[in-house]
Formats: C-alpha cells, sequence, structure tokens
C-alpha cells in the first residue's frame, strides 16, 4: 500500500491529525486540545460517510471543536478534577485546629520545628515558644505550619 494514498483518504489524514491532538494533552495538559481532536475525528466519521470538499471538512472540524469545548469542558472538568480540590479542602481539615508539641523552639517570625501525627514539621509564629511546649495549628502553607501557643 502506497504511503501516500493514506494521506489522501480525508478520513484517515483526519484520525491522525485527531490522534495528534489528544496525544498534545498529554504533554501540554489544559484539558482544552482534546476537544479539537474530537473535533478532528467526526470530521473524519463525516467524511467517511459523505464525500464532502476541504472547506466543508474544515468548517465541520471548527464547528465540532469548539461546540465540544464550549459545551462538554466545565462538565468533565468538574467531573473528572474536582475531587483534587476536595482532597486538599480534607487534607487541610487534618491540621487546623489540631495540637503539636514544639521540638525546636521558634522565635516569632522565625521558623523552628514542631512534632505532629509522628513527623517534625518546619513551624513559624508570631509568638516566641519554648521547646516542648503545646501549639495549635492555626494555618498550613505547603510544608510549614503555622501555630499558636496554647494557653
Amino acid at each position: 500500500m502506497d504511503l501516500t494514498a493514506i494521506f489522501q483518504e480525508p478520513a484517515i489524514l483526519w484520525f491522525i491529525i485527531g490522534l495528534v491532538f489528544i496525544l498534545l494533552e498529554f504533554i501540554m495538559p489544559g484539558f482544552i486540545i482534546v476537544f479539537f481532536g474530537v473535533g478532528a475525528w467526526v470530521t473524519s466519521l463525516v467524511c467517511l460517510v459523505f464525500d464532502i470538499n476541504l472547506t466543508a471538512q474544515l468548517f465541520l472540524f471548527i464547528i465540532i471543536s469548539v461546540l465540544s469545548l464550549q459545551i462538554f469542558r466545565k462538565y468533565l472538568k468538574t467531573r473528572f478534577f474536582s475531587d483534587n480540590e476536595k482532597i486538599g479542602d480534607i487534607l487541610e481539615d487534618e491540621f487546623i485546629g489540631k495540637t503539636a508539641i514544639v521540638e525546636v523552639p521558634i522565635k516569632a517570625g522565625f521558623e523552628g520545628r514542631v512534632m505532629f501525627k509522628g513527623a517534625q514539621w518546619t513551624a513559624t509564629s508570631e509568638a516566641d515558644i519554648k521547646k516542648g511546649a503545646k501549639v495549635k495549628i492555626i494555618d498550613k502553607e505547603s510544608i510549614t505550619l503555622k501555630v499558636e501557643p496554647i494557653k
């Protein structure tokens, strides 16, 4: 089979273009490029059934890509990616309001270390806190806990 004959068949060409768009989504995630892959695959299917010219193919590709992007992106993004935000909220709840023990003294505005759930964490505070003191976790920024002394 001649390779140039394959690329002269619009259905195969649109299928390959769609595959490239979908693979690009893995390299440049943003959940946008995949819809252009869907548009190309729909165009490929239409080319298999109907004999349409290049202008109609491009028009169909653009319309299907943009419509699928507008209609399905928000729904699919919340369906597949919103769990990460919920997990973040759950992890925050695991820290905020809990008690830790100071392992390395904390000077106001400087870092120290606290023991929380069997692990040492970097901690900051607006007050001086001595080693062995119990503290309450009031915030978490990345891997640093913001604490305040328990009185």
